[in-house]
């Protein structure tokens, strides 16, 4: 599959490779057939299983729940062999570097896509997908030019992230 389309699929639904909010750290080990890293907290609160560029956030209870996921897109400009094990391994095909005109275009011809809030973050823009709980952080700085690291106008990172519960 082609990373674009990827990720507007995953703009739209809030399910990345089938996980979303509230999967077990099992089914992530089912869905996601690729090299990781667990890391648990000095306190045992949280576990980040790290894929490379591909990062899961878990909280404990009964068994580890997914609580958020990051795609770092900005890794692949200077590490470009982590998007070609991802194809192999995933069948999800990354270029060097995603341009945000490309998903938004991508995302418009998507059933369905969210409306998107913008909100400027020092340097970024964050299109925000309530509706999905996925935000986009894009390069704001008109200077940052495309080589080693993301360039003007590109992603830098996708997340999806649990609501937040009053207590």
């Amino acid at each position: 599959m082609n990373g674009i389309a990827f990720l507007a699929s995953f703009l739209r639904t809030g399910r990345l490779h089938g996980l979303g909010i509230g999967s077990t750290l099992d089914e992530a080990g089912r869905a996601v057939r690729h090299r990781f890293v667990d890391v648990v907290d000095e306190g045992g609160e949280s576990l980040r299983r790290d894929h490379g560029f591909v990062e899961f956030s878990f909280n404990p209870g009964d068994e580890w729940v997914m609580s958020g996921a990051s795609i770092e897109l900005h890794r692949l400009a200077s590490g470009h062999d982590m998007a070609r094990e991802w194809a192999r391994t995933m069948e999800v095909d990354f270029p060097r570097h995603v341009a945000w005109e490309a998903v938004r275009e991508e995302l418009e011809r998507v059933p369905g896509a969210p409306v998107l809030t913008v909100i400027a973050q020092g340097g970024f823009l964050e299109y925000r997908a309530a509706a999905s709980r996925v935000s986009v952080l894009v390069v704001d700085d008109e200077e940052e030019e495309r080589g080693c690291h993301a360039g003007h106008g590109d992603v830098w990172s996708v997340s999806l992230w649990a609501p937040v519960w009053a207590r």
